[in-house]
């Protein structure tokens, strides 16, 4: 009887539902809204590359490779810099 009693228990154990994890890789959103450029419709440019040498720099934006002053989708490329690409959508 006490078997039966405890592997009603563990069964019991094992059916209740858990808590949904939070995924560690999603970027953080501080604002909390719930709506994203690929909600709307809209596609972000994928910065894939910077390139920096003496005398160049250039970037890699959805497998083109752009300077500053160059276009990406509606936006122009401001700035080139280690680790980041500004653009400025105008």
């Amino acid at each position: 009887m006490a078997r039966y009693l405890m592997l009603l228990l563990l069964l019991r154990i094992g059916a209740c539902p858990a808590e949904e994890l939070a995924d560690p890789t999603k970027p953080w959103n501080p604002s909390g809204q719930v709506g994203t450029a690929e909600n709307r419709g809209v596609q972000e440019p994928v910065l894939q590359s910077i390139l920096i040498s003496r005398n160049r720099r250039a970037a890699i934006i959805d497998g083109r490779t752009v300077k500053v002053g160059e276009k990406v989708g509606d936006a122009v490329v401001e700035r080139i810099g280690e680790g980041q690409v500004v653009l400025k959508s105008g």
